[in-house]
């Protein structure tokens, strides 16, 4: 049996997702601090979906094209931080957005790639992703609590600089790992292959499904932290509903591998989308019932975490092998670029034009579009494959 190098790549997705842990949450904050409006901050925030349409499928052609796949991923892991240096400096609005376009073409290019690496050591155990990528959110969980209480007294400015140690850090990580021997000796599958898959109605459903669980995602992170401070929430509160999801989002990853054997990974998709929808609609109409905005970050547990692990187990079933850095390149590219772009872009101009409650609205709407596009085509296998 061979060793999967556990540890290695848990590191990768704690220090990935350390740097989310300060990013998602609090970055809008910061932009807010340096006076943009939230037109704007809407407009560099999607930048980071933007991306994601484009980028991870480019990625994913070049990596596999090159000698040595794996350079691809240290040197963007590199560059990342290089880029997020620019926000240091007195910038303008001009080279903000360069700054913005730079750090996250980098680190939408090099987390699909991750994932492919990932698969490839785990082939058919998908099943125990779950533990693996768990370490991500106790990276996110960690920072976005403690940096929860840091800015409690420190002004805004200093996210960057506290971002920086981040990023060195996954790039260290990403010295550390390189793809399965085994993988490299597989012949590289050419877009005909890719193509004739993305033509089953199956696979074309669950992409949209995803992409439409990210839409639904647009006003949470890009406005759900200023959206609780406008409702009298104070930064250490927020960062402790952050936390909240994420714990409960580690919790459901850890017992993946045995629920994954039992329930059907296409039931918990559906799922998923089904209390997304239920999710947004309180957020939009109790934001002030503290309790109850507690109560409803749990719900990330399966809107995200659970729905995370499930579409792993699809990737690999629908793109088996050395397909799966494609599969990971077009779900990143067809749903979270898509679906986020469109996302906080909607967030930004409703909340203009109708207030942040609004925005909650549409998300749950998308996500209830999606529950019932993945109920009508994606159908399960049998439950013991857990698929």
């Amino acid at each position: 049996m061979v060793r999967i190098p556990y540890w290695r790549l848990a590191a990768f997705y704690g220090f990935y997702y350390a740097v989310l842990g300060a990013f998602s949450p609090f970055f809008s904050l910061y932009l807010n601090d340096r006076g943009l409006s939230p037109w704007w901050i809407s407009v560099l925030m999607s930048f980071w979906y933007v991306t994601r349409v484009f980028v991870p499928s480019l990625w994913a052609a070049g990596s596999e094209q090159a000698a040595s796949p794996v350079r691809w991923l240290r040197t963007g892991s590199l560059m990342a931080g290089l880029f997020l240096l620019i926000f240091l400096t007195p910038a303008g609005l001009g080279w903000m957005i360069v700054a913005m376009l730079g750090f996250s073409v980098m680190m939408n290019g090099i987390l699909p790639q991750f994932e492919g690496l990932t698969l490839s050591h785990l082939r058919t155990g998908a099943n125990e992703y779950g533990r693996i990528r768990m370490w991500g959110s106790v990276g996110f969980l960690v920072v976005v609590f403690g940096y929860g209480l840091i800015f409690q007294r420190l002004d805004w400015y200093w996210l960057v600089p506290l971002m920086l140690p981040l990023l060195a850090l996954t790039w260290i990580a990403a010295l550390y790992n390189d793809f399965a021997d085994d993988y490299h000796s597989e012949a590289k599958p050419g877009w005909q292959a890719v193509r004739s898959i993305l033509q089953r109605k199956q696979v074309k459903a669950f992409f949209i499904s995803a992409m439409l669980m990210q839409l639904s995602f647009g006003p949470f992170y890009v406005f759900y932290s200023l959206y609780l401070e406008q409702h009298g929430y104070r930064p250490v509160v927020i960062g402790s509903y952050w936390a909240l999801g994420v714990l409960a989002e580690i919790v459901v990853l850890f017992y993946s591998r045995s629920w994954l054997k039992h329930i059907s990974a296409t039931r918990v998709v559906q799922a998923a989308l089904l209390l997304g929808a239920i999710r947004w609609l309180l957020v939009a109409l109790y934001p002030e019932q503290r309790l109850l905005m507690a109560l409803v970050q749990i719900i990330h547990a399966i809107n995200f975490g659970a729905f995370f692990a499930a579409c792993m187990v699809l990737i690999q079933r629908f793109f088996p092998g050395r397909l799966s850095v494609h599969g990971q390149g077009l779900l990143y590219g067809l749903s979270s670029g898509v679906g986020g772009v469109i996302g906080a872009l909607l967030a930004g101009l409703i909340w203009e034009a109708y207030g942040g409650s609004a925005t909650y609205v549409m998300g749950a709407g998308a996500s209830l579009l999606g529950f019932v596009l993945s109920v009508s085509f994606i159908r399960p296998r049998r439950r013991l494959l857990g698929r």
